[in-house]
């Protein structure tokens, strides 16, 4: 018989709590990074020279029919031989950024085709200048229709985020390694910390669907 004892895990928890806050600080900064990445990919593959269109395309491949363990690896253990050296969670930042930046560059693209070319014609009838027509009838309806699909591959990004202790990043997941292997309370261990990271996602998924309908709470043919 399996005798349950969280005491280990919670006399730690400050622990856990450190790992989960450098978790969505990650999260975050990988959102952000990657979406500026991933905007611009994809205006290039869309509408740029054959030469941008090469290298976002190249960037993409690269990326999606990778491991994300590998792409952490190359960051982290192969970039320094050319002198870019960072910290492991640099590296960990670094790496969800160029990850995510990647799958929200397809997702992006795919919102931006998805207008109606008689929109656009409708935008440049009236009088608006390219800037405009891309900014107000293609990037903002794209956004919002693609917006369920973006906000799912950044709380996946979270939980990817997980992956980043195998080069020591303190995330959530190094925190209760360590854990673990100081008080040998695994099955408590993961469970809590399956608790938390079950919990974060359902606080990025609020704060995505608050801040959705507050953006985008206006009708379709506005």
């Amino acid at each position: 018989m399996y005798s349950f004892n969280f005491a280990p895990v919670f006399e730690n928890f400050d622990q856990l709590i450190d790992g989960a806050i450098l978790t969505m600080q990650l999260t975050v900064g990988g959102i952000f990074l990657g979406t500026l990445l991933a905007v611009p990919a994809a205006v290039a593959k869309l509408y740029g020279p054959a030469p941008l269109r090469w290298l976002a395309s190249a960037y993409v491949e690269a990326v999606r029919n990778t491991p994300f363990l590998v792409q952490i690896f190359f960051v982290f253990f192969a970039l320094p031989s050319i002198g870019l050296k960072f910290s492991p969670n640099t590296a960990a930042l670094v790496a969800l950024a160029i990850n995510v930046g990647a799958y929200s560059t397809e997702i992006i693209r795919a919102g931006i085709m998805a207008i109606s070319p008689g929109q656009i014609e409708a935008g440049t009838a009236l009088g608006l200048k390219p800037l405009q027509v891309f900014r107000y009838i293609v990037f903002k309806p794209a956004i919002r229709a693609i917006y369920p699909a973006l906000t799912s591959q950044f709380i996946y990004l979270m939980l990817t985020s997980s992956v980043v202790s195998v080069i020591s990043a303190n995330d959530l997941a190094a925190a209760g390694n360590n854990i673990q292997l100081n008080t040998f309370a695994a099955f408590e261990v993961y469970l809590v910390i399956t608790g938390i990271y079950f919990i974060l996602s359902l606080v990025l998924s609020f704060v995505f669907s608050a801040f959705g309908r507050w953006t985008f709470n206006y009708p379709l043919a506005r």
